[in-house]
């Protein structure tokens, strides 16, 4: 009979780690941080704009040939109206399944559109920043310049298409149409610049205030697409 060798070790457990911080919530926070940051700039200096950007909207003036700047106001067109909404609504068609599902998916797909869109009006009123100014404008604008009307409401719109793609379609196919999406939103911005209707601030400002509200929309998801079993 042999002798009982010795008990064996127990082996050390890992630590535990704590709750991983959710990436859309980081991104909204930074995004949120540097939004901040560049409203406090615009009050401080009561809207006035910093030296590049008076050299990017008089380097826009000095390049307003056509057919470019035909081609600018098209797509800056694209940026407002009922377009961005189209896509808020192609966006829940495409998240969720069957009509009440489809149905739950625009209603919060338009409303986080409108949200984004009541909190840029408010900021823009508020702080009240003048546009460059009026005679070197190359299209249409209103109201007063800080955040980008334009540049907010399309980024929110091909956010929240780039949404309903990811949960419709397979990842490759997924990745081309945020591209896609991505130049269309960024093209609308710089046309505002290239208009010399807005300073290269206030186009900055709306695409950081889109992402801070696409980001915060995500927690939404689950009532807005919710799971089989709870629906």
């Amino acid at each position: 009979m042999t002798a009982p060798g010795p008990p064996p070790v127990p082996e050390e457990q890992p630590a535990r780690r704590g709750p991983r911080v959710r990436p859309p919530l980081t991104v909204a926070a930074v995004c949120a941080v540097l939004f901040t940051a560049l409203t406090v700039m615009v009050s401080l200096r009561h809207g006035a704009p910093l030296a590049p950007e008076r050299a990017a909207v008089h380097w826009s003036t000095a390049h307003h040939g056509e057919p470019l700047r035909t081609l600018a106001r098209a797509l800056s067109a694209t940026g407002t109206g009922p377009v961005p909404y189209l896509l808020a609504v192609l966006a829940g068609l495409l998240a969720a399944r069957g009509a009440r599902g489809r149905l739950r998916a625009v209603g919060c797909a338009v409303l986080v559109l409108a949200v984004g869109q009541g909190i840029r009006y408010g900021l823009m009123e508020l702080l009240a920043r003048p546009r460059p100014p009026a005679a070197d404008w190359a299209g249409h604008a209103s109201g007063y310049a800080f955040p980008s009307g334009h540049a907010t409401t399309s980024a929110l719109a091909a956010g929240l298409l780039a949404w309903g793609l990811a949960r419709r379609v397979r990842p490759e196919v997924a990745r081309a149409g945020w591209a896609l999406l991505a130049l269309w939103a960024a093209g609308v911005g710089l046309t505002r610049v290239y208009l010399a209707v807005h300073w290269p601030g206030d186009v900055v400002g709306g695409w950081l205030l889109a992402t801070v509200v696409l980001c915060l929309a995500l927690l939404l998801e689950p009532f807005a697409v919710p799971h089989p079993d709870r629906s």
